[in-house]
């Protein structure tokens, strides 16, 4: 009985020793484990990107914003994850505010606008989508309606029941509009605006993204929504304009951080590094996410302007979040109810 246990005993040390030999190498010997916000089809497509390109593994697992933060906080005594990637960063300001993440300064901060990164490093934004408006250049020549190159353009009768956009009340895309032009014309006259555009407006869609949705089938030729689902459709071939109106459009930002008590916190910066660098935001369009770049170095695509020739109007989260009942209260009455 003596010889099993003794080559146990030597099978035992040989593993240790390797461990250690491993470990010291700086090789991890876990996966980096994302909790990630983004749509998983895209999500993997952008960690996988990571993967080939540090040779970092990563267990990946979605969860949508609201759950995500509650999860996180459920298991702050005993984190089971090391970085928080994706969700808006508003969800990233409060994650700070419960102590539950860490800062940390990557590599391509100094490269990303103000408003895309947390000044004491807690978050950093990973991609934004801004309002546009997609057109179907084809069946606006069949009307005889010309391009729109702003918001005030919409108003144009030649549009009468040619838009679709998506309702504030059920829509935190359709709200970011009512922000937008708040923002822009003062909120009395952006209410006056909405008034004039709604005999354009076809459809009021209940979700953020239908507009697309229907440009695609040809069943309008206007929308108005966050600009990845006019790009893939003009990436796809569509006959589709993507345009950024001149006054300037409201965006989401999306961002990343590193959780307190991380396990594996060498290879959640490597990520942080990645995804902020030029290489890490090129992965975003090589990968076909059709989200837009937070580098204004980076474009997002063929016929896509980059980030710094396009107008972006930003707003209190703040604001937004305690005036929304109030605003959407007003809008349905003002707009809908005229």
């Amino acid at each position: 009985m003596s010889t099993p246990t003794v080559r146990f005993i030597n099978v035992t040390r040989t593993i240790s020793a390797a461990l250690i030999a491993l470990l010291s190498s700086g090789v991890s010997v876990s996966a980096l484990t994302v909790y990630t916000s983004v749509d998983e089809e895209n999500a993997k497509h952008i960690l996988d990107a990571f993967t080939g390109e540090t040779g970092v593994k990563v267990d990946m697992v979605f969860l949508s914003s609201g759950p995500a933060l509650s999860r996180i906080e459920a298991e702050a005594g005993n984190p089971q994850a090391d970085v928080w990637f994706g969700a808006p960063s508003e969800n990233h300001v409060l994650a700070h505010e419960r102590d539950l993440t860490q800062a940390y300064t990557p590599e391509g901060a100094a490269a990303l606008p103000e408003a895309f990164k947390s000044a004491d490093g807690f978050w950093h934004a990973i991609y934004t989508n801004p309002l546009a408006v997609g057109v179907r250049t084809d069946l606006l020549n069949e009307r005889g309606a010309p391009l729109p190159a702003s918001w005030e353009d919409l108003k144009d009768p030649a549009y009468k029941g040619l838009i679709q956009m998506p309702s504030p009340q059920s829509s935190g895309t359709g709200y970011a509009f009512v922000l937008t032009m708040r923002e822009i014309l003062g909120e009395d006259s952006a209410i006056d605006y909405l008034k004039a555009l709604n005999p354009n407006v076809q459809t009021y869609t209940q979700s953020g993204t239908a507009p697309s949705g229907a440009l695609g089938l040809g069943e309008t030729p206007v929308a108005i929504q966050f600009s990845p689902g006019f790009l893939k459709l003009k990436d796809e071939g569509y006959p589709v304009d993507v345009v950024f109106p001149s006054e300037g459009g409201g965006y989401e930002v999306a961002a990343m951080s590193i959780l307190k008590g991380a396990s594996n916190l060498d290879d959640a910066k490597k990520l942080a590094d990645w995804i902020t660098s030029k290489q890490g935001q090129e992965a975003l369009t090589t990968a076909k996410t059709y989200f837009l770049p937070v580098r204004s170095d980076v474009s997002a695509g063929e016929g896509v302007p980059s980030l710094d020739s396009i107008e972006l109007i930003s707003y209190d989260p703040a604001f937004a979040s305690e005036n929304r009942e109030r605003l959407v209260d007003r809008w349905a009455e003002e707009v809908l109810g005229q």
